[in-house]
């Protein structure tokens, strides 16, 4: 009888599978792109709900057909643009040239929850960018949630770098400039029918054996009277235990990156979607929201960074027709 056996589960490309140092993301890497324009968003995690949509897309089999399909929904408040900042390439990699804050930030309460508000010469710090506009080679907006308008019981906002994309650097200090102070929505960032990448940290599972990590298969009884454990170590050489050998540890609460997820509906009134008793374990969403196709990394009420594509798909923009929305609590 042929020995039934099967590869080795668990990737090994993430490694070490250590906890995140924070709850929400850092976005080190963003697509390029000749267009003037923000090339991020960020929202809150409510839950999952089934949509019903008319299939546009080109090979599909049930293309012109209606069809239920899985969708998250994210509460997606407008962000606060409260400050820009210019880095300059050196041998070392980007370092800071600038950084331009809000003169209105030391009035707000919130934003002094998550750091100390120092003193702050706008015109000086303007001024000083614009003399080294030549070095100039990135340029990003430092942006704040604003969680008192979602649904979420909190008022520490997330602080955190969204880029702003463009070929001309000049054109691009314009736009960011003027947006100092102001606020983004989410469909000033996207369109609906866009495919955008997730960015989340995900959810934590606490120290977990090498079975459920690894997906080792489970020993009979014989085996040194265990069944949940790893076989063998390794070779007698080298004489160590190799990295590469399941062990248990921590699993989850670590950044992932899932590609490609398209928008089907980008709405401003959280009423059309929200349960009558509000999303379980999550609560009422107030205003602007995105409804995603699929499932997304991260738990209820975690905040998910969402970018452009990076590794964009060849098809052209579909905007899906979204027939019905679920708002059974699920």
């Amino acid at each position: 009888m042929v020995r039934q056996s099967k590869p080795r589960a668990g990737s090994l490309a993430f490694w070490p599978r250590k906890r995140a140092k924070r709850i929400y993301p850092r976005v080190t890497t963003w697509p390029e792109s000749d267009k003037t324009k923000i090339d991020g968003f960020a929202g809150y995690k409510s839950g999952m709900v089934h949509v019903s949509i008319v299939d546009n897309r080109k090979y599909s089999l049930t293309k012109g057909q209606e069809i239920i399909v899985p969708a998250t929904i994210l509460d997606c408040p407008p962000l606060k643009v409260l400050g820009l900042r210019a880095y300059e390439e050196t041998s070392y990699g980007y370092n800071i040239l600038g950084e331009v804050w809000d003169e209105k930030m030391k009035d707000d309460k919130d934003i002094k929850r998550k750091i100390i508000v120092g003193k702050n010469n706008f015109e000086k710090n303007l001024k000083k960018i614009e003399e080294n506009m030549k070095k100039i080679k990135k340029l990003r907006l430092i942006v704040g949630t604003q969680p008192r308008k979602s649904g979420l019981k909190k008022k520490t906002p997330e602080i955190f770098e969204i880029e702003v994309a463009g070929s001309n650097i000049e054109e691009k200090w314009k736009y960011s400039k003027e947006l100092i102070g102001k606020q983004i929505k989410s469909k000033d960032v996207f369109k609906e029918g866009e495919y955008i990448d997730v960015i989340a940290i995900t959810i934590g599972k606490g120290t977990q054996g090498p079975v459920k990590r690894f997906g080792i298969k489970i020993q009979e009884r014989k085996a040194a009277q265990k069944r949940r454990h790893t076989g063998t170590l390794g070779p007698e050489t080298p004489g160590r235990v190799l990295w590469t050998v399941p062990y248990g540890g921590q699993l989850g609460f670590q950044k992932r990156t899932e590609y490609n997820k398209r928008i089907l509906k980008i709405g401003e009134s959280g009423k059309e979607i929200t349960p009558k008793s509000g999303f379980v374990n999550y609560g009422i969403i107030k205003g602007d929201y995105i409804i995603i196709e699929g499932s997304i990394p991260g738990s209820r009420k975690r905040m998910i960074r969402l970018r452009s594509a990076i590794r964009p798909l060849k098809v052209p923009l579909l905007p899906t027709e979204v027939k019905y929305v679920s708002t059974q609590s699920e």
